[in-house]
């Protein structure tokens, strides 16, 4: 890897590049799917390449290849240094990164059982156990079960003298159960919506998980939400369960908090961000209980790793501190830039270690790792006895959020009504809305360490060529004071 690394950074700077890195990557996934005691799909992947990025003229150029030979490896280096030239003809202002970044070292997610280990009969006995308990329960018309596993080896070199070597293994799955009468359908999800959760770890989480134990309670949960009453219209007080949060989250800090949208170099996939500089130490977030931190070294999370795509540690980076906004999600370049916006030294302005591609052949962009809140203090039932009047909801259904990530609505698919501190009748159909700033101004309290978890997200679109990004979100359940509800039917 040395020397073909050490060719491909050779071949760039003898064309004339300034800077130049190169990765190379392997990546092999696994997937099964169950629907209705039929296995709906089975795949195993694997791809490999190499990508070279580098500076000449002031711009960047980008090439990559799937062939991984010398003679590949010159032409690619060589043309990624030609479209960096042909890109500095329209450039306004040169790339600067930085000071340089020299790390080496290798890295491997901490696993007890390698999910490529476990036999695919296995799985599949697993995913249809599970489906046979959801379809038991009468009014179930519909049970599905997923399966990931996924080993990505990566190899990154500079000209600064970075040689990293790393090896992330990730391992999820899911079960839904959807309910039919007539014209309603409500489903279920288990532990997370939209098929799966993923995480950092081994085969080790699907035994915690369980999905054949669980699998009874979310098909009976789906079957009683299609007579459940409606989620009434009113303001009142929101408890989030945690996976909901989790999306929250996502959505509304993690993205806005990436500076390549505030400096408008990604706009056009998912728009841009209200979080301009000057509002960095001055705008109110949050209530004092908000606090949010990205984390790329927290255990089991799918934005955790050793280093960057830039080379740059995994490190813990505050956003949010005491309800006020502290800090975004930087590059090796954004972070100079933000530098000489505060008047700063940008000699010494350093990347908050995000950006990550999502293989070979794309450039490396600002990505969430685990963007977080910390826990507070209450236990759930402690929050629920305390709430006089409101809804808990859970597990995302839908969701919409305008371009500069401030008014969203949200749909979860479960609801319980709480009156007199107590959690009563089954709700259906709930939705809320609310703009970010105020939303998270109305937060009061947070459940504490024994209720906080690591969740992941691996289906985060961004850029063109569109990437998908696995990221994480650690939440508690909290409570939101004055929410809208029920803004639709």
């Amino acid at each position: 890897m040395r020397q073909l690394t050490g060719l491909a950074l050779n071949t760039a700077c003898a064309r004339g590049a300034a800077y130049a890195d190169v990765r190379i990557v392997e990546r092999r996934e696994q997937i099964i799917g169950v629907k209705n005691g039929v296995v709906e799909s089975l795949s195993e992947a694997e791809d490999h390449g190499f990508g070279v990025r580098v500076i000449a003229g002031g711009a960047w150029g980008f090439a990559s290849s799937a062939v991984l030979n010398r003679k590949e490896i010159e032409r690619v280096a060589a043309l990624a240094v030609e479209i960096a030239h042909a890109s500095a003809l329209a450039r306004r202002d040169a790339v600067d990164i930085g000071p340089p970044v020299t790390h080496t070292g290798t890295y491997r997610t901490p696993v007890q059982i390698d999910p490529f280990g476990v036999p695919v009969e296995d799985k599949i006995e697993l995913l249809l156990e599970a489906d046979r308990a959801m379809r038991r329960v009468d009014g179930v018309k519909v049970a599905r079960g997923t399966l990931v596993c996924l080993r990505e080896r990566k190899t990154f070199a500079n000209t600064e003298g970075a040689f990293i070597e790393q090896e992330i293994i990730e391992t999820g799955g899911g079960i839904v159960a959807l309910a039919v009468n007539g014209g309603e359908v409500q489903q279920r999800s288990y532990p997370n919506s939209f098929g799966r959760d993923q995480r950092t770890v081994g085969w080790e989480y699907i035994r915690q998980v369980d999905f054949p134990v669980h699998a009874e309670q979310v098909a009976s949960e789906a079957v009683a939400l299609l007579t459940a009453d409606l989620c009434p219209s009113t303001t009142t007080t929101l408890i989030l369960g945690p996976t909901q949060l989790a999306l929250q989250i996502h959505e509304s800090c993690g993205h806005p908090t990436e500076l390549d949208r505030v400096f408008g170099t990604e706009a056009a996939y998912a728009g841009t961000s209200f979080l301009t500089p000057d509002t960095l130490g001055t705008l109110r977030y949050g209530s004092p209980a908000v606090n949010l931190t990205a984390d790329a070294t927290l255990p089991g999370g799918l934005g955790t790793f050793g280093w960057d795509d830039e080379g740059v540690p995994a490190q813990r980076v505050p956003l949010v501190r005491e309800g006020v906004f502290v800090g975004y999600l930087t590059s090796r370049e954004t972070a100079v830039q933000l530098a000489q916006i505060a008047g700063q030294d940008a000699e010494q302005a350093r990347s908050g270690g995000t950006m990550r591609a999502s293989g070979w052949n794309r450039m490396p962009l600002i990505r969430m790792t685990n963007i977080s809140i910390e826990p507070g203090v209450w236990t759930l039932d402690d929050l629920i006895a305390d709430t006089d009047d409101g809804i808990y909801m859970e597990t995302n259904r839908s969701w919409s959020i305008d371009d500069k990530r401030l008014n969203f609505q949200f749909g979860t698919e479960i609801g319980y009504e709480i009156k007199r501190g107590r959690r009563n009748r089954l709700l259906k159909n709930c939705t809320y809305t609310g703009v970010t700033p105020d939303f998270w101004g109305c937060c009061d309290a947070v459940c504490n360490q024994d209720h906080w978890q690591v969740w992941g997200t691996p289906n985060c679109g961004k850029g063109q060529p569109s990437q998908i990004a696995h990221t994480g979100h650690g939440t508690a359940p909290a409570r939101f004071r004055n929410v809208r509800v029920g803004v639709m039917k």
